[in-house]
C-alpha cells in the first residue's frame, strides 16, 4: 500500500526546504492533497506485471479470426496515457500508446489493452520500460509472443528544465516474436499503427 501519511510528512518538509511556510493558508492542505494525488498517479506501483495481467485477463475465443495460419493482427492505436520519469519524477505527457499483436486462439478485450497501458504508466517509469511492460503483459494474457508497442510522448524533464526544448517528441518501439524477426511484418505493424518510422 502507498503510505499517504509518510508522503504528506515529506511533502511538508520539502515545502520547508524550499523556504516556504507550510502553515500558510494556501499550503495548509497541500501535503495531504499531494499524497492523495501520488496514490492515484502511482497506483501501478502496487502491482507487478503478472498481477496486472491477472487484473485484465478477460479474453474471447475467436477461432475464425485467430487461426495461426491466417496471420491476422489486432491493432489498437493512440491510447492516451501519462507517466512520471523515474530520473526526475517529472511528468511524461501527451503520450500515445499503440499496440499490435497476433492472436493465437483468443483475443483480449480491447478496453483491457487501454487499461493495461494506463496502469503501466502509473509507475515511476522510463518510456522504454513502459513499452516492454505492456508487451510482456499482453503476451502473458494472450499467450502470443508476437507483440509490438509504439509509444510517443513529451517529457517535462526536457521541456521545462534542463535543455528546455518544447515540443520535442520521444518515440520508442518494443517488438517481440515475429515482429522482431520479420522486417516486412514489422513494417506492416508500423503502417497499421499509423507511423512511418
Amino acid at each position: 500500500m502507498i503510505d499517504e501519511e509518510k508522503i504528506a510528512y515529506h511533502i511538508r518538509e520539502i515545502l520547508v526546504a524550499l523556504g516556504d511556510n507550510p502553515d500558510r493558508e494556501g499550503l495548509k492542505e497541500t501535503p495531504k492533497r499531494v499524497a492523495k494525488m501520488y496514490s492515484e498517479v502511482f497506483a501501478g506501483m502496487q502491482y507487478t506485471n503478472k498481477q496486472i495481467a491477472e487484473l485484465y485477463e478477460k479474453t474471447f475465443e475467436e477461432e475464425s479470426f485467430c487461426q495461426e495460419q491466417h496471420g491476422n493482427l489486432v491493432v489498437v492505436t493512440d491510447i492516451p496515457i501519462h507517466s512520471y520519469c523515474e530520473h526526475h519524477m517529472a511528468l511524461m505527457y501527451n503520450m500515445k500508446v499503440s499496440v499490435v499483436y497476433r492472436p493465437i486462439g483468443k483475443v483480449i478485450g480491447l478496453s483491457k489493452i487501454a487499461r493495461i497501458a494506463d496502469m503501466v504508466g502509473r509507475r515511476l517509469q522510463l518510456q522504454e520500460r513502459i513499452g516492454s511492460d505492456i508487451a510482456s503483459i499482453i503476451s502473458m494474457i494472450t499467450h502470443s509472443e508476437d507483440v509490438g508497442v509504439l509509444i510517443e510522448g513529451e517529457h517535462s524533464c526536457m521541456t521545462t528544465r534542463g535543455i528546455k526544448k518544447e515540443g520535442v517528441l520521444t518515440r520508442t518501439t518494443t517488438f517481440r516474436g515475429a515482429f522482431e524477426q520479420d522486417i516486412k511484418l514489422r513494417q506492416e505493424a508500423l503502417i497499421l499503427m499509423k507511423r512511418n518510422i
